[in-house]
């Protein structure tokens, strides 16, 4: 092989192996401030706000009348919000048993325009312009259990003058399978160390897809037009292009459904992935130019946050160059003699960093930490090796919109999740 091309080679390893530890630092030091107590703003206002409570469902008759039975539970003034279902393309009877159970159920029919963001966009023009004006409006999937004291948190979030505020998005079935338990670990994580981070440090958190809330005159304002497979990552981005902060209520929860199998986890991952690498693609350089043109640290922020996907790349390749440099210290891998920035125990250390923090997510969100956890917890490093494959599958199959529908099954009562 020409010296050049091995040059070349050498290099990206080296810049490769930068750029994973570079983000990989950003990522943990930020991450520390989850666990640094923060004085909340000071209420501003005492108002009873009113929300429209948006729930999408397509073929969800084994769960919707929970989801809709906890909204209808809700520890807030019962006549300051209202529970929506929209019953988008369903086959089944999820719209007659939406009503059955008190939800005003809107049924849309359109096979052209498929997935949650049209079914919402067309949802947020019928609220628009009804007689009946709302403060707020929150998004829910049919899947979902919600605490109680739900609106009642996000409400103290809003008075203190926050206009979009993401929830804490729990499970419902963490033990089910060790899939289950990796999702929950996951999801655990992210909102201590990642969104609750961002909320001590002043930067605008992510919306999850599920349980937030958004201004009516805000979403009228700026239009919702997030229409791709990951709807709430597009909007998080639109609103940080015109400066306007995700909030976090750290104690206003949701119980989310996570999928069972490997295979029905995978596909919703690799969605996940697809519209990651779709929204960094049209975003990211919008993003950094904003930032640095008007000094905006919350683009910056949002901008690292688009390019995960190629960060869970470069950690898996530098990684195997790790191991690699282990099997062959003297960096000559066949006919190509490998440059490393540092040692394999360097690298490692900051692996292990990050799974070690676990255990104390865990302990902070007052999680009991048992046989189960502990097993959660191991499987939990499979569950992460297999977010490579994932994603590169995401990356490639980036421009393919066609919505894969997650079925849900667990079909439980928030009394009775309230009683385990």
């Amino acid at each position: 092989m020409p010296d050049v091309v091995l040059e070349v080679l050498n290099v990206f390893t080296m810049v490769l192996q930068l750029a994973a530890l570079a983000i990989t630092m950003y990522y943990f030091v930020i991450g520390i401030f989850g666990f640094i107590p923060k004085k909340e703003k000071t209420v501003t206002e005492n108002k009873t706000n009113t929300f429209a409570l948006l729930v999408a469902a397509h073929d969800e008759e084994m769960v919707i009348a929970n989801m809709v039975d906890s909204l209808d539970a809700l520890n807030y003034p019962r006549d300051a919000y209202d529970i929506f279902v929209i019953a988008d393309n369903c086959t089944d009877n999820t719209a007659q048993i939406a009503r059955e159970h008190g939800a005003l159920v809107y049924e849309r029919f359109d096979t052209t325009q498929r997935g949650k963001g049209f079914a919402l966009e067309w949802m947020f023009e019928k609220i628009f312009n009804m007689e009946k004006k709302y403060d707020y409006i929150g998004i829910f999937d049919a899947d979902n259990l919600v605490d109680k004291n739900f609106l009642d948190e996000m409400n103290k979030q809003i008075n203190k003058g926050y206009r979009v505020v993401q929830g804490y998005v729990d499970s419902k079935n963490p033990f089910d399978s060790w899939i289950t338990c990796a999702y929950s670990f996951s999801f655990w994580s992210v909102s201590r160390v990642f969104q609750l981070a961002r909320h001590n440090l002043g930067l605008s958190c992510q919306l999850s897809g599920t349980g937030f809330v958004m201004a009516t005159d805000l979403l009228k304002k700026l239009g919702w037009g997030a229409t791709c497979l990951t709807e709430d990552m597009e909007f998080t981005m639109k609103l940080a292009l015109n400066d306007e902060k995700v909030g976090w209520a750290h104690k206003a929860v949701i119980y989310d459904e996570k999928p069972v199998g490997l295979r029905a986890s995978w596909r919703q991952r690799k969605r996940w992935m697809q519209g990651h690498a779709d929204v960094a693609s049209r975003f990211f350089g919008k993003l950094m130019k904003k930032a640095f043109k008007e000094k905006k640290i919350m683009c910056f922020d949002c901008a690292v946050y688009l390019i995960q996907p190629a960060r869970v790349i470069a950690s898996g390749l530098v990684t195997f160059f790790a191991w690699l440099q282990m099997a062959y210290p003297d960096g000559n891998v066949g006919f190509f003699q490998m440059s490393y920035l540092f040692t394999p125990m360097v690298w490692n250390t900051f692996v292990v960093l990050q799974m070690m923090y676990m255990p104390l997510v865990i302990a902070y969100e007052r999680k009991e930490f048992t046989l189960r956890m502990f097993w959660g917890y191991l499987t939990f490093m499979v569950y992460n090796l297999t977010w490579i494959p994932i994603t590169i599958q995401g990356i490639i199959d980036k421009n393919k919109t066609e919505w894969s529908h997650t079925k849900h099954t667990r079909q439980i009562s928030i009394e009775e999740f309230n009683r385990k």
